[in-house]
């Protein structure tokens, strides 16, 4: 192996030329007149040979470590550019000394905002967990290795194995907002709504910033208090630095919940806002593509969704292209991208071994195969969610939409109903609850909640208005 951490490269390069040449001195040509040409002909060629050999095994060597490219525009953008610069310089200092934990830990959390930023969470969640699993099996009781690693527990959807990760960091520091955060989102996708109220309300208090205000803001829309968390999300985005991933990522959840409740033109002001102040944004550009989609504007709306997904190939924006060729009349393309979506969530699972976790992604691929018309396969991986966190609305949601699309109206009446104990009055639940009740045997209830949908969001779906034309047809 190459002595990559030499002073010289170059150095070293002519000096290992001169070796080759001494031990193998037939590589010199004797002629008096030619000799000395020659030999420096040679001896530069191998220089050269040997200089990019060296330069090609660095490079694949950082590579292997876990620096993977950006796609699209963000790809130029100053900020990748520095995080690039900044991963790589803490790659040389943990490949140089491997026992140095405070790097490991720096170079986790860098992998953590590189997941958030560029949507590769399975590649660098991978690398995160490595990173701090090898320095809490020496540390056991570091408080950032601790926290690190809850974090990426939650964006692999292990949150039962988040909690006491983030417990244990409880223990260690009781007086930091960051693990009372680790903790709200926990309870909140495991349903457990009350734990996750607690935990938010003593996250505010240590330190009332954007990451307490977004968390406030999402708690009240469950529990169905969209001007609460209109107001809480105002203030996240109030009180982070623009341009930041996070301040425009709680400026897109602002959009979407003007979005929910009807509101398209501000949702819009601020989707293009989040581009101003974040050029490179493929969330902001998914999101002005449903805004194109509501105004039936197939084709831009698909250029929109198109740009995203050439800077984050995310299954999500896959899903909003399918239901846009879908609803524009395309069915071949729908089925191609429906596919595609699958593909995408089965390869983000990755290894579920215990030295090893992969994302959990059973909610998503059962949507996934309900918008590729396999109801089965649906049915499974919305079971095997279910029984992982029974408790969790938008689960239960899942998997009631699912028997519907089955025909079982009845279990699909009983599981809607537990969903909606919240009081939650998301749009698209409320729709699919009262298509469910209609479908149950509860005409009236079902319309009520139709009716109460369209009031907070005329613009729903229109595949899912397209479910009511049976309904109606038959009247």
């Amino acid at each position: 192996m190459f002595p990559i951490t030499s002073p010289s490269l170059f150095t070293y390069t002519y000096n290992y030329t001169k070796i080759l040449l001494h031990q193998y001195p037939c590589l010199l040509i004797k002629s008096p007149s030619m000799k000395k040409n020659i030999t420096y002909i040679i001896l530069f060629s191998l220089f050269a040979f040997f200089t990019f050999a060296i330069i090609k095994f660095r490079k694949e060597d950082s590579l292997e470590l876990g620096l993977k490219l950006r796609q699209g525009e963000s790809a130029s953008s100053a900020e990748w550019l520095n995080s690039k610069n900044a991963i790589e310089s803490l790659i040389e200092v943990v490949r140089k000394n491997p026992g140095n934990n405070e790097a490991k830990v720096k170079l986790a959390f860098a992998y953590i905002q590189e997941s958030r930023a560029s949507g590769n969470h399975a590649y660098y969640d991978a690398k995160a967990a490595d990173l701090l699993n090898s320095v809490l099996k020496n540390d056991t009781a570091n408080y950032e290795a601790l926290i690190g690693k809850a974090t990426v527990l939650l964006s692999q959807h292990h949150f039962d194995e988040a909690i006491p990760v983030a417990l244990s960091a409880q223990k260690v520091n009781p007086y930091s907002a960051a693990v009372y955060g680790i903790l709200t989102d926990a309870f909140v996708e495991n349903g457990d709504y009350e734990k996750a109220i607690t935990m938010a309300d003593k996250m505010a208090s240590l330190r009332p910033d954007i990451r307490s205000y977004s968390r406030i803001s999402y708690l009240r829309e469950i529990h169905g208090d969209y001007p609460g968390a209109i107001e809480a999300m105002e203030l996240a985005v109030s009180a982070g630095y623009p341009g930041m991933e996070q301040t425009e990522w709680c400026r897109m959840q602002l959009g979407h919940i003007y979005e929910q409740t009807g509101n398209l033109k501000m949702a819009e002001e601020l989707y293009s806002e989040a581009i101003y102040f974040r050029p490179a944004f493929a969330q902001a550009y998914a999101a002005l593509a449903r805004i194109d989609k509501t105004k039936k504007n197939y084709p831009e709306a698909i250029s929109n969704i198109s740009k995203a997904l050439s800077m984050n190939e995310d299954f999500a924006f896959q899903q909003e292209l399918t239901e846009v060729y879908r609803i524009s009349n395309q069915p071949d393309l729908a089925a191609a991208s429906a596919q595609k979506v699958i593909v995408l969530l089965a390869g983000m699972e990755g290894d579920e071994s215990e030295e090893a976790h992969g994302h959990y992604a059973d909610k998503e691929l059962a949507i996934a195969y309900l918008d590729a018309y396999d109801y089965n396969s649906a049915l499974k991986h919305a079971l095997i969610e279910y029984n992982r966190r029974p408790d969790n609305i938008d689960v239960e949601q899942t998997l009631a939409w699912v028997y519907y699309k089955l025909g079982n109206y009845n279990k699909a009446n009983e599981y809607i109903s537990q969903a909606m104990r919240t009081k939650s009055k998301n749009p698209v639940l409320l729709f699919q609850a009262g298509l469910i009740k209609k479908k149950a045997g509860h005409s009236s209830t079902g319309k009520q909640l139709i009716e109460q949908a369209m009031q907070i969001n005329p613009n729903i779906s229109q595949l899912l208005q397209w479910e009511m034309k049976p309904m109606l047809a038959t009247k």
